[in-house]
């Protein structure tokens, strides 16, 4: 058996690496690419390693059905983002966090979340007028009701949608969800009243803190 030089071992191993390098990057979404090469400057490793796991789950997610996108979007957003309260994480009452933001900080709150889950199922491939950033009253587990926030998911415009929620992990019809009240909801194409994502109620404009973060998503060049 022909035996290679150490030093033709050392490239053919440089050579290995150099291609898994390169595969690992083809592999990765413009998207998550985008978001690593700020992330690490501005959040430090351990939010770095965070985004290449969310590379991960968009190399599993390519061909798969709408189904598995949202279960499985919504898990990881749901395990690796920990909830804290605006006051403590950015020193205001109400900040709207982009998805850059809300995995650099590995934190938020309930409109974090599902504006985390709305931008990233929408770059898998879900058309937005399937998702509704819905502002609900929920009621808590002691009997008062607060306000928050969901992501709503409607497989055709007359579903009962399916709710993407921080505070019940399960994803659940509406009509399975008593403890949630609709108010409004919306995406970057409209306002709808409540309970019809077909009854406009004026332009998603109107909400100046998600035109803020939409702001900040195309300085960021992560829209």
């Amino acid at each position: 058996m022909r035996r290679h030089s150490p030093s033709f071992i050392s490239i053919a191993a440089g050579f290995c690496l150099s291609l898994c390098l390169l595969w690992s990057q083809i592999l990765a979404d413009d998207y998550v690419l985008a978001m690593l090469e700020k992330v690490r400057q501005r959040y430090g490793e351990e939010a770095y390693q965070n985004v290449m796991r969310l590379n991960e789950l968009f190399n599993q997610l390519g061909s798969a059905t709408e189904m598995t996108k949202i279960g499985m979007v919504n898990d990881f957003t749901n395990q690796h983002v920990l909830f804290v309260d605006d006051i403590n994480l950015w020193g205001v009452d109400d900040y709207w966090a982009s998805p850059l933001e809300t995995l650099g900080k590995g934190a938020g709150d309930c409109e974090d979340f599902s504006i985390a889950k709305y931008t990233l199922l929408k770059k898998l491939g879900i058309p937005q007028d399937k998702l509704r950033l819905t502002y609900v009253r929920a009621r808590m587990a002691s009997g008062n009701i607060r306000p928050h926030m969901v992501l709503a998911y409607y497989a055709m415009p007359t579903s009962d949608p399916l709710i993407l929620d921080n505070l019940n992990f399960e994803i659940l019809p509406a009509s399975r969800r008593g403890d949630l009240f609709p108010v409004f909801s919306f995406n970057e194409k409209g306002l709808f009243v409540a309970n019809n994502p077909n009854m406009r109620a004026g332009s998603p404009n109107n909400i100046s803190k998600w035109r803020d973060v939409l702001t900040r998503m195309r300085q960021d060049g992560l829209e």
